[in-house]
């Protein structure tokens, strides 16, 4: 398994909220030990000289091999963790994103490997159901409630 920790400096993100039924999409977040502490919606880091739309797009591809729609404008968001005893820093541009029609339709996950190698493993999931007692938390903390407050779930 790999060990993922926070990047030691000030990373620009771009990730995309991808509805089906009102779930969001979104990858599990693993600890050390293998067990899900969370899951947050696909996407990564911007690369120099590119736009966060470029950078979204070249990530679906990358992780799904799919080409995504890009819908309106981006929220933005100040995301400061600590995942294994690491601090992370984060500007994350969050966008609405539509699948090309039938992709991953009748599927309950997509399985697929991160550049590092990582296998990963993503899921639609209720926003009622996360950041409660039992279930997952959604990161980045606090996207749930931006996310109510700007109509979630209506893609």
């Amino acid at each position: 398994m790999t060990t993922w920790r926070p990047h030691p400096g000030i990373r620009v993100v771009a990730i995309g909220l991808h509805w089906r039924a009102g779930r969001l999409l979104a990858a599990e977040v693993r600890d050390n030990a293998g067990r899900i502490r969370g899951v947050r919606p696909l996407g990564g880091e911007i690369e120099f000289g590119e736009s966060w739309r470029t950078a979204l797009i070249r990530e679906f591809r990358e992780e799904l091999g799919i080409d995504i729609t890009i819908k309106g404008e981006p929220l933005m968001m100040e995301n400061i963790f600590v995942h294994e005893d690491a601090i992370g820093h984060e500007v994350m541009f969050i966008a609405e994103v539509a699948f090309p029609d039938g992709a991953f339709g009748g599927q309950d996950r997509i399985d697929f490997r991160e550049d590092n190698g990582e296998q990963i493993v993503a899921r639609w999931f209720d926003l009622a159901d996360l950041d409660v007692e039992g279930g997952p938390s959604l990161y980045p903390g606090g996207l749930k409630d931006l996310l109510r407050g700007a109509g979630d779930g209506t893609a």
